[in-house]
């Protein structure tokens, strides 16, 4: 009995590589004060995506605030650490960076960045407009040059823009995170209700299983924040205001504030049985993202591992 009490302790301390290959993917928003770094668990991740670097006209690459801090402080705990480039928010320098003439120079910058901070990868998260016709060009000229470095090259990806990345750019990611969450939002008034529900990511592993990637490289994307239809509390709200302000919404998807109005998220129990789904149908889960987590018994993540275990 003792023996198996110190196992089972043992796991919980060595954290998720301890028990399972099963990828356990953070994003991190680095638009905070550097002292949220003392709050982070990095030592409950396999993976840290540090969101977002992008390109000033010139592809000059601009790195968030504590970059090389949040770099330093992960690497002691041994996790993977990639810079995301991209995001939801428009960036009107991609269209020229990417074409012909300039994309060479860009991939450059961006393997320089990898390089210069001895990142493990890169994560490309362009999406909406900025995901054009030179996507795939822009893929093929960075997957070599990255893997000349040894260093991984994963995508986030929207299985509405699905169809504008071909087969052949998939296959060179070495392992792809599915977005499957926004099915509505602050941009759709006019559509108030759930958007990420079990259902969608059912369908959005099967769609991209589908396109000819393994289960095994599909990571499922749960997120730590919902939107606000209605309600005095802004567009939306993260996990962690959710479940503070209102401790009674921690096992629902959805909550009536008593002031009028609805917030749409992802639970515990949710998050929990869309964790079985990914051990089942992928390779692992990535949430978007680590700050928006509750704390103690109400931290999404800590619903995941739980789960795991």
């Amino acid at each position: 009995m003792l023996l198996r009490i110190l196992i089972i302790v043992s796991s919980i301390l060595a954290g998720p590589s301890s028990y399972s290959q099963f990828r356990i993917i953070g994003y991190i928003h680095l638009n905070h004060s550097a002292t949220v770094l003392d709050s982070i668990p990095f030592q409950k991740l396999t993976h840290l995506n540090i969101a977002f670097v992008n390109p000033d006209s010139t592809g000059t690459l601009i790195v968030p605030y504590a970059f090389d801090s949040t770099i330093q402080i992960a690497k002691k705990y041994k996790i993977k650490v990639l810079a995301s480039l991209g995001g939801g928010s428009f960036n009107p320098n991609f269209a020229r960076l990417l074409n012909n003439e300039n994309r060479k120079m860009f991939v450059m910058k961006v393997v320089q960045l990898a390089t210069d901070y001895q990142l493990d990868g890169i994560d490309v998260d362009i999406e909406n407009d900025n995901l054009d016709t030179n996507y795939n060009k822009f893929i093929a000229d960075l997957a070599p040059e990255l893997k000349k470095q040894k260093k991984l090259l994963t995508a986030a990806v929207a299985t509405g823009t699905g169809e504008r990345i071909s087969s052949e750019t998939l296959s060179l990611f070495d392992f792809v995170n599915v977005m499957s969450y926004d099915q509505t939002g602050p941009w759709k008034k006019e559509y108030p209700g759930p958007h990420s529900t079990y259902q969608k990511a059912v369908d959005d592993l099967a769609y991209w299983n589908n396109r000819g990637i393994n289960r095994k490289r599909l990571n499922l994307g749960l997120p730590f924040y919902g939107y606000c239809f209605g309600t005095q509390y802004g567009e939306s709200m993260s996990f962690k205001e959710i479940s503070a302000r209102f401790p009674a919404a921690v096992g629902l998807d959805q909550y009536r504030p008593p002031d009028g109005g609805t917030i749409y998220y992802n639970g515990i129990p949710t998050i929990q049985q869309k964790t079985l789904l990914a051990q089942r149908k992928a390779g692992g889960v990535m949430f978007w993202q680590l700050l928006q987590d509750g704390d103690g018994d109400n931290s999404l993540l800590n619903a995941i591992l739980n789960r795991l275990r």
